[in-house]
This record gives C-alpha cells, structure tokens and sequence, in this order.
C-alpha cells in the first residue's frame, strides 16, 4: 500500500507528524516502510497512530528471535524465539511466539496474541481476538480483549481486566481495578480484584473468590473456599462455598435472579457451612 500526501492528510494528523512526513516522504511512501522508518526516528507514537488509522495488511513477517527498542508490523508476526521490546510491540493482525513475549510500555494485536511462554508487559496487553499463553499473563496496568483470554499459571492486571468472551487461568486471576468478562471466569486457584468482578456467565475458583466491591454471575458462582465480597453477592442461579459466603456490611446475597421461583430448589441452590448473613434470595442448604 502506498501512502500520498493527501491520503495521509485525509487522516488529519499532528501538524509536526505531517511535516516529518513531508520533509522525509515528499512523494509519499510505502505503508510498511514509513511504520519502520518512524519507529527508527523514535517516533513511536506516530507509528502507532498510523497503524489505528490505515488498519492491517496480510503481509507476514517470521524471524527467529526479536531484541529491540520497539516494533510496528501492519501484518502477522510469527517468531520462533522470544520477543524483548524496551517500548511498544503493536502488530495490525496475529502476534505468535514459540517463547516469552515482554514489552516494556505495551502489546498491542489487531487479532489474536498467542505465546507458547511467558506474556509480560509493563503497561497494557490489547487484543482484537484471543490471548493465549502457556505460562502466565501479567500486565502492569489493563489487559483488554475482545476474545476470550487463557494462560496455564497466573493472569494479573495492575489495573482492570476487561474480557469479552472467557476469562481463564490454570492457576490465580488478580487485579486492582475491576474484572469485566462477556462470559464465564474460571481459575484453578484464586480469583480476586479490588474493584467489581463481573461475569456475564460463571465464575469458579478452585480456592477463594474475593471482591472489593460488587460480585455479580449471569449465571453460577462456585468456589473451593470463601466467596467474599465488599458490596453485593448477585448470582443468576446458584451459589457455592466450601467455606463462609459473606457481603458487605448493609448489602445483600442475592441467588437466583435469573430462575423462576419454582426452580429455585434445583437451580437456585445457596450452599456453604453456614447460612450467610444478609442472604436475600435463593434456595439455603447446609453443606
């Protein structure tokens, strides 16, 4: 693809972007090699704003390994090695690494990120599709996909989480801000956030749930241990510890919201050691 000056003004960029493009580019230039020439002009943020406007390509570029200050590719990126990045690594389609992916200020894939390691970054991880990693996820700030996410040990956010298809992790989920996912949650240890954890459809852990403010499941929420929250406990069928369900203090446990009350000794189960306090809706039997 090749951009012409009117085709890039079109876009309205920043003035001092434009002129850098004009002095170096008067005749215009191709798509890929102006990304690479920003990025070598240090220029990153240009690059990256280019790439939002014009969108991806389906060139593929495969290299063994990558060590470098930061990357910008329109196309797919598949690496037989691992990728260190001291800034932004931002591909416009699939990211795919035979070993650990880190960024020091962010990873960015149009489509799907998947990493047979370790997927670091020191700022955000956004994806247009799926994250996947054999080992863990951790992002110093968000992690934000529209796909679903899943890593074989932990996956944590320095902030929020916000997932639109299935959120799951082999061994703990944590996050400071709020945990967001279009369906289900589910962890082979714990489960925790500072903020809300949403879930359009469940929410298992395999020890403890913990919330700093709202829990809420479309449909169930089962944990191996505790199920704790600051604010309300709202569950669209049933609800399950092996240990206390707990609310905050002044707010309710709510279970079977979605389930018609006939349904409420089948689908609608509130099941713990002890009766919660404050539980508002659902069907209660001891454990």
């Amino acid at each position: 693809m090749d951009l012409t000056q009117n085709f890039v003004k079109a876009k309205r960029p920043c003035a001092d972007g434009y002129k850098w493009f004009l002095r170096h580019y008067p005749g215009g230039s191709d798509y890929q090699r102006l990304l690479d020439a920003l990025v070598q002009a240090d220029r990153v943020s240009d690059a990256c704003w280019l790439l939002r406007q014009f969108g991806p390509t389906d060139a593929v570029l495969t290299l063994d390994a990558i060590d470098t200050k930061a990357l910008v590719f329109a196309g797919t990126l598949i690496v037989r090695g691992e990728i260190n990045v001291e800034s932004v690594l931002m591909v416009g389609r699939n990211l795919r690494v035979a070993a650990g992916i880190r960024a020091d200020t962010s990873i960015v894939a149009g489509e799907s990120i998947e990493s047979a390691g370790h997927l670091y970054s020191g700022g955000t991880i956004e994806s247009g599709g799926n994250i996947k990693a054999s080992w863990g996820i951790e992002a110093a700030t968000e992690i934000d996909c529209k796909g679903n996410v899943r890593a074989g040990w932990d996956i944590r956010a320095g902030e929020r989480i916000s997932v639109q298809g299935s959120l799951l992790a082999g061994q703990d989920i944590t996050a400071q801000g709020a945990i967001r996912c279009g369906h289900g949650i589910r962890a082979g240890g714990r489960i925790v956030s500072q903020h809300d954890i949403l879930a359009g459809n469940g929410i298992e852990a395999g020890s403890h749930i913990g919330s700093g403010l709202h829990l809420e499941a479309g449909w169930g929420v089962k944990a191996r241990e505790a199920i704790l929250a600051e604010g309300a406990i709202k569950a669209g069928e049933g609800l399950e510890a092996g240990d206390r369900i707990s609310a905050g203090p002044g707010y309710g446990i709510y279970a079977g919201l979605n389930v018609r009350l006939n349904n409420w000794e089948d689908s609608a189960r509130v099941i713990a050691p002890e009766k919660p306090t404050g539980l508002v809706s659902g069907c209660w039997q001891p454990r």
